[in-house]
């Protein structure tokens, strides 16, 4: 029989923006980090790579390189979904470090994140808001002014009508004079 394999030292954590999901597998091994498959250095878009890096870039390099992480994301829109992985890649590190490392060392990790934006821990709970009826968007209204706008436009446009009907109904057509 096989000698019983040493148990994978491994977290999981997730991230959320708005409908964006990522969620990463964080276990040890020599600094990989990738993205639905591929490595962190080709997220796109481009502009917003940075952001992905944020974590790696405040801690530094040395505290990714014994941990290997596998980011699942979907939902969401690209900014929603890069801001998810900057999230589950902080909760991730932070989580590895306290169940694996030292306790320490994981307090002198979250306090740099926070210190530095606390969305990098912290899920942002702000939501889209549904649209209602009566007005363009979730809290915009037509003002009374709109409604009487409206209405005078109404009455005004009857009058030209009747004035219209008028005239064709009487078959006198003001000829144009040369």
């Amino acid at each position: 029989m096989a000698a019983p394999a040493a148990p994978i030292e491994s977290v999981q954590c997730f991230g959320r923006k708005k409908t964006a999901v990522a969620v990463t597998y964080c276990k040890r091994g020599r600094g990989l980090i990738k993205i639905n498959g591929c490595p962190i250095e080709l997220v796109e878009p481009e502009i917003l790579r940075f952001k992905a890096y944020e974590p790696i870039l405040l801690l530094g390099r040395h505290r990714f390189a014994g941990v290997d992480m596998r980011i699942r994301v979907k939902g969401g829109g690209h900014t929603s979904q890069i801001y998810a992985i900057r999230q589950s890649i902080a909760k991730a590190l932070v989580a590895f470090y306290q169940k694996y490392v030292d306790e320490q060392s994981k307090k002198e990790i979250k306090d740099i994140l926070v210190r530095y934006d606390r969305t990098l821990l912290v899920a942002d709970p702000r939501r889209c808001e549904p649209k209602k009826f009566g007005g363009r968007g979730a809290r915009a209204r037509a003002t009374e002014e709109e409604f009487l706008f409206e209405r005078c436009d109404t009455i005004t446009m009857n009058k030209c009508l009747t004035a219209d009907e008028e005239l064709f109904s009487q078959d006198v057509l003001p000829s144009a004079s040369v």
